[in-house]
C-alpha cells in the first residue's frame, strides 16, 4: 500500500487487451477531480448507460456516528468531475459508516445527482416498514453492513433484514474482511436474498485466488444469488499500482466464472486511502480492459448488470 503512485503514462502490466476502440481515444487533458490522483482520461471508453456501483458522498451538515471512518466532504459537485473524466453516466450512492443509520447525506445526494442514480442505505433490525418504503421511493435498493469496524449492523441481523428487503426487490451488501468471510460462512449460505459482497470480497493477499474466502465466494456465486464489486483494487493489494496484479488476478478469476454477476465501482473518494495515497480513477477504470478482456461482458457488468440489480431502466 506504500507503493507510489505512478504517472497515467505508464503502461499497465497485461493490459495488452484493449480494445481498437479504446486505443484509439485520446488521453485528454481534463480539470482535477477531487480525492483522486492525475487529469487524462481513461483510455477506455465507457458504453452508454455505464454505472459506477459503488461510490460515497459525505456532508459535514450530518454528526457522525460512533464507529464511522471519517472523511472529508465529497459532494454531488465533486462526484460530477469524476463522472466527466471517466465517462459513466449512472451511479449509485453507498451510505458510508461516518453517519450510521442516518441516511440524509446519501438520499441528499442522490436528489442532487437525480434520476440516473440509486442508493444504498444503512438500516437496523429496529426500522419501520413505512421508512423502508420511503427509502424504496426515494430510490434506495439495498441495505449495507459494513463489518469491517464496530458501527450500525451486525451480522446477527443480516438473516431478519435480508427477509424484510427481499420483498423490496433489494440486496444485502457486505463490506467484511475476508477471514471474517469465511467465518461467517454458514450464515451467508442460509439466506435466500440478494447478496452483495463490496471490493473483490476482500479476498486476503498474497493467497488470493487460492484463499478460502475466494472459495466461499464461488460457491455462493454458484447458489445463485450472490453478486460481487470490481472495485477497491487497492484494498488488500501486497503488489501496488499501477498494475495491481494480485487483486487483478482475483478480479480476472471472478469475472470469468461469472460476468452476470459482477458490477463495478470506483469507491470514490476513496475513505480508506490517505489523503497524500488516492489512486488514480483513470487507471482504476482502465483495469476493466484486463479484468474483462471480452467488450461484451465488459458492458454487461458496466450496463446490464447494473441495471438488474439497481432497477435502472433497460437499455
Amino acid at each position: 500500500m506504500n507503493t507510489p503512485h505512478h504517472g497515467r503514462r505508464t503502461v499497465l502490466a497485461g493490459a495488452a487487451a484493449l480494445s481498437a476502440a479504446a486505443i484509439a481515444r485520446p488521453a485528454l487533458a481534463q480539470q482535477p477531480v477531487p480525492f483522486s490522483v492525475g487529469t487524462e482520461a481513461p483510455r477506455f471508453r465507457a458504453p452508454p448507460n455505464a454505472c459506477d456501483c459503488h461510490f460515497h458522498i459525505y456532508d459535514n451538515r450530518t454528526p457522525p456516528a460512533p464507529g464511522g471512518l471519517a472523511a472529508p466532504d465529497a459532494s454531488p459537485d465533486d462526484y460530477r468531475k469524476l463522472q466527466q473524466r471517466i465517462g459513466t453516466t449512472r451511479g449509485v450512492v453507498i451510505q458510508p459508516s461516518l453517519y450510521g443509520t442516518d441516511n440524509t447525506p446519501t438520499l441528499r445526494g442522490m436528489a442532487a445527482l437525480g434520476p440516473n442514480f440509486r442508493g444504498v442505505a444503512v438500516v437496523n433490525t429496529s426500522v419501520t416498514d413505512a421508512e423502508l418504503q420511503r427509502l424504496h421511493a426515494a430510490g434506495i435498493r439495498g441495505i449495507r453492513f459494513n463489518l469491517a469496524q464496530f458501527g450500525a449492523t451486525t451480522l446477527e441481523m443480516l438473516e431478519p433484514l435480508s427477509q424484510r428487503v427481499d420483498a423490496l426487490g433489494w440486496h444485502c451488501q457486505i463490506n467484511m474482511p475476508g477471514e471474517k468471510i469465511v467465518e461467517a460462512g454458514d450464515t451467508f449460505r442460509r439466506v435466500r436474498g440478494k447478496l452483495v459482497f463490496d471490493h473483490l470480497a476482500h479476498c486476503p493477499q498474497p493467497a488470493g485466488v487460492e484463499s478460502e474466502t475466494f472459495k466461499v465466494i464461488r460457491a455462493l456465486i454458484d447458489k445463485g444469488n450472490t453478486w460481487v464489486k470490481l472495485s477497491g483494487a487497492y484494498a488488500d493489494t501486497k503488489s501496488g499500482p499501477p498494475a495491481y496484479a494480485d487483486s487483478s488476478a482475483v478480479a480476472r478469476a471472478f469475472a470469468a466464472a461469472a460476468p452476470q454477476r459482477m458490477v463495478w465501482g470506483s469507491d470514490w473518494p476513496h475513505p480508506t486511502e490517505a489523503m497524500d495515497k488516492k489512486p488514480d480513477d483513470a487507471v482504476l477504470f482502465d483495469l476493466l480492459t484486463n479484468w474483462v478482456p471480452d467488450e461484451a461482458a465488459r458492458k454487461r457488468i458496466l450496463v446490464d448488470n447494473p441495471a438488474e440489480l439497481y432497477d435502472f431502466p433497460k437499455s
